[in-house]
């Protein structure tokens, strides 16, 4: 409860008293008291990996990695695993993810999470493959992977799937100190240098993203001056270099390209976001990145332009949340109130985050 009041003290001076005091402080010691129990959780799984580490490279050689998070970070990502296997297991041992939020990275059950840890486990048990530190010449075969779990982590990080609060900061910001570390290790690397860029655009934002009282704040309705422009002017010349040393068909290049789009003072250019977005599916694929482009798509040319391509990943992205929210947003646009608040609803259905449930309801009420 101390910390509480200590937030308190720091941010009500600066964006005002919430409507009501007793329930923000009461909501802000628990989500301290939740992180808490995470820091504890994440420090018992890294001692239960240093310990295993231990015991396996004794005379193993000095690390070429100057961070021991991400030394052991590249050694989990051991090639004789499946890529989404090695991302996976190193979230669930050093990310500090649960179960159930690793899953939700990958948009699967938690049970069907649970199934592939084990078979990655049982994998490194039967091939006798040995938890040892990395040397200099693996670190290229093992790069894509730990670049995918430090996006994942930001990611859980920059919209929490569990717990009260949207933003879990201190998952943000150990993703970009280990990431800053990488670029550091590689400084020539073009997609290590697009991440960082990517992260730092993204949490220039963090906290307009909810308003005073903790409600969800959506990208066009944002307080621009309490973005981080440091950030903001950090992370386009991160883009810059990236591009300069030819990284630019990389997927988290791309997507750092969309980034800064988004920063421009009259906001962005909706057909380059839309273009920027179709040559990420070319490149990378995948039902979210299609759904992203459905919905430049709508922005740069009509919700009646977005709405088929949104409706054609029905059978691909049925239990994702953001699909009905993302629908329901369209049919609102276009006047079909009955059909948006079905959507609404089974957005409703299928998100557990309170912020945006807090969100759907609202837009709910608004619809009636």
């Amino acid at each position: 409860m101390q910390e509480a009041f200590v937030v308190a003290l720091e941010r009500w001076p600066r964006d005002g008293v919430p409507g009501n005091p007793a329930a923000w402080i009461a909501v802000t010691a628990r989500r301290k008291a939740i992180d808490r129990l995470r820091r504890e959780r994440r420090r018992a799984e890294l001692a239960r990996v240093e310990a295993l580490r231990g015991e396996a490279v004794a005379d193993a050689p000095v690390s070429p990695i100057p961070d021991e998070r991400l030394e052991l970070i590249f050694a989990c990502c051991h090639p004789a695993l499946a890529p989404e296997a090695r991302v996976a297991l190193t979230l669930r041992a050093l990310g500090g993810l649960s179960t159930s939020e690793v899953a939700r990275a990958f948009l699967v059950s938690p049970e069907a999470m649970a199934q592939r840890l084990q078979r990655a486990k049982h994998k490194l048990r039967t091939a006798g493959i040995r938890f040892e530190l990395p040397r200099e010449a693996d670190l290229p075969a093992r790069r894509a992977s730990v670049l995918a779990t430090l996006y994942l982590v930001f990611g859980e990080g920059y919209a929490a799937t569990a717990g009260d609060a949207l933003v879990r900061r201190e998952l943000c910001a150990e993703a970009i100190r280990l990431t800053r570390v990488l670029c550091a290790l590689m400084p020539d690397e073009a997609e290590a240098l697009a991440l960082l860029a990517l992260m730092l655009l993204h949490d220039s934002r963090r906290d307009a993203r909810v308003d005073a009282d903790g409600a969800l704040v959506l990208l066009a309705d944002q307080d621009r001056s309490r973005w981080d422009h440091a950030a903001i002017a950090e992370g386009s010349a991160l883009v810059e270099r990236a591009l300069a040393l030819g990284g630019g068909d990389g997927p988290f290049a791309m997507q750092a390209f969309i980034a800064v789009e988004h920063t421009r003072p009259d906001g962005p250019d909706w057909t380059r976001v839309a273009g920027a977005y179709e040559r990420l599916l070319a490149v990378q694929g995948g039902p979210v990145v299609a759904l992203n482009r459905a919905v430049a798509v709508a922005m740069a040319h009509g919700p009646e332009a977005g709405l088929p391509l949104m409706d054609a990943l029905a059978g691909e992205l049925d239990g994702y949340h953001l699909l009905h929210s993302a629908r329901a947003d369209l049919l609102r646009r276009l006047g079909r109130r009955a059909e948006a608040s079905s959507a609404y609803e089974r957005a409703l259905a299928l998100a557990e985050h309170p912020v945006e449930r807090a969100f759907l309801e609202r837009r709910l009420r608004e619809l009636a």
